[in-house]
């Protein structure tokens, strides 16, 4: 069977991470470390954190963010973590329709391939 697009994401997402941590300074390992505490659980649950996205300096963050801002591998990596925090299809199309709203009809694509990933991560739970 040949390799899905979460896993190919996922196995290069890790590689570059690695990379980019050979070259990182200071502040690029000091935003990492900040991307990472911001999503822990906290008042707010993760997922929901995953799905919505935190205030932080007035730009959001998470899925719909990166469902407006059109960031298709951000969009996989909150989808997967919205999918392993045990968001249901109700609350993700919710999520994403509200990003529709914000972002318009340009963000269409960007919903198909969210979707597309949602569904695989289903189907290979199963």
């Amino acid at each position: 069977m040949s390799e899905g697009v979460i896993e190919k994401f996922q196995t290069q997402r890790e590689e570059l991470n690695q990379l980019v941590m050979e070259y990182a300074g200071q502040g690029t390992k000091r935003f990492y470390s900040l991307d990472s505490q911001a999503y822990r659980k906290g008042a707010l649950p993760t997922r929901i954190k995953e799905m919505l996205g935190l205030v932080a300096i007035k730009e959001m963050l998470g899925l719909v963010a990166s469902f407006v801002l059109r960031c298709d591998d951000c969009i996989k990596y909150h989808i997967i973590r919205c999918f392993e925090e045990g968001v249901s299809d109700q609350e993700l199309e919710e999520a994403l329709f509200i990003g529709l709203m914000v972002g318009g009809t340009i963000t269409i694509p960007h919903q198909r391939k969210a979707m597309q990933a949602w569904d695989e991560l289903k189907k290979n739970k199963k």
